[in-house]
């Protein structure tokens, strides 16, 4: 029977690629990314949850004057109280374990869109001290490059697979009233369990993975770098930082801060990699005034790094450490001197 299998499989081809195309049709229309050059006239809410596919429609978006870039140690200042603090309107574009190339890669294609933002806050940890061998452009997530350049062509293929349907089907159920957006539409979200589920006892078992209140001891006598030493070390993806601060004009406030990481995630006070961190803010704060610009540094020992019961874990701090950050970023651009209780110190 093969001269009758044959038509059947020409018409399965024939209808499958129908179908194919029929979808991609649907999802170039809809278009949940914001990237499609034939899309409908429509709203499009945040309804993925991988911000690298999400944040480039709120930076295409133009609703946005100010932004915050960073990881997950920045998600948490709320764009409605960097609103008040600095005026304009901001978006939080901070990524989960963002490399530092992709963060650059993101404000890139901000500054694109909005070529002298009000304010740009960059969050900083200790991703951009890493060295040679340990530096990575990408995660196991993926990052769509097609989908942070100026061509909207190559985002055809780009959007034609399983994922971009499945948000088109969300976005679809936004508008049939079936389903409400993800996440607010400048970026934001409490990704933290809710503060009325916070138990001390949990927290400090991650904080200290499992040694609930281990102390910090300094090693004793502290490892200072020679300056042959020092001069050697490599920090490459500050190269990023400078150049993408080249491309911000002086008329914008720029502001760097190193997000407050607790204590035990810190470099233990006097150990090589203390010095080696030393050294890397050291070069950041010579950035800074290269650019004339802020840079506070909450990674220190503080009222707020010490204390367990400000921590979820050793790298992510409670909603109110949010906004004493906020408060603190306000007083140290505006002073422009240490924080008088502590809690960060202005480099530059």
């Amino acid at each position: 029977m093969p001269h009758l299998a044959l038509p059947f499989l020409k018409t399965f081809l024939i209808a499958a690629a129908l179908v194919a195309a029929s979808l991609w049709l649907l999802i170039l229309l809809l278009d949940p990314y914001g990237v499609s050059p034939i899309r409908l006239p429509i709203q499009r809410p945040i309804m993925d949850i991988n911000q690298r596919y999400m944040y480039p429609q709120i930076v295409r978006s133009r609703r946005y004057d100010s932004l915050v870039i960073g990881t997950s140690t920045s998600r948490l200042l709320d764009p409605e109280a960097l609103n008040v603090a600095f005026g304009g309107r901001f978006a939080n574009l901070a990524m989960n374990a963002a490399t530092a190339w992709e963060q650059s890669e993101l404000l890139k294609l901000a500054l694109r869109h909005q070529s002298a933002p009000k304010t740009v806050i960059i969050g900083l940890d200790q991703m951009w001290c890493v060295d040679e061998q340990n530096l990575q452009k990408i995660t196991f997530r993926g990052f769509p490059e097609w989908m942070y350049d100026d061509n909207p062509w190559n985002d055809l293929p780009g959007v034609f697979n399983s994922k971009a349907l499945e948000i088109t089907g969300r976005l679809a159920a936004y508008h049939l009233g079936w389903m409400k957006e993800r996440i607010r539409r400048d970026g934001y979200e409490v990704f933290t369990p809710p503060e009325q589920t916070y138990d001390l006892a949990r927290a400090r078992a991650h904080i200290w993975r499992g040694y609930a209140g281990q102390s910090i001891t300094p090693v004793e006598p502290p490892v200072i770098l020679a300056a042959q030493t020092s001069a050697a070390l490599q920090f490459p993806a500050l190269q990023w930082l400078d150049d993408i601060l080249t491309r911000i004009p002086h008329s914008s406030q720029r502001i760097l801060a190193a997000m407050p990481l607790h204590i035990a995630a810190q470099p233990m006070p006097g150990s090589a990699e203390a010095a080696r961190i030393t050294v890397c803010k050291e070069r950041i704060a010579a950035i800074a005034r290269k650019h004339d610009l802020r840079f506070a540094d909450f990674s220190i020992g503080s009222a707020i790094t010490r204390d367990d019961a400000n921590y979820w874990d050793p790298l992510h701090y409670r909603l109110p450490v949010a906004k004493r950050i906020i408060d603190g970023l306000q007083t140290a651009v505006q002073s422009g001197q240490d924080s008088p209780e502590g809690l960060y110190k202005v480099l530059n």
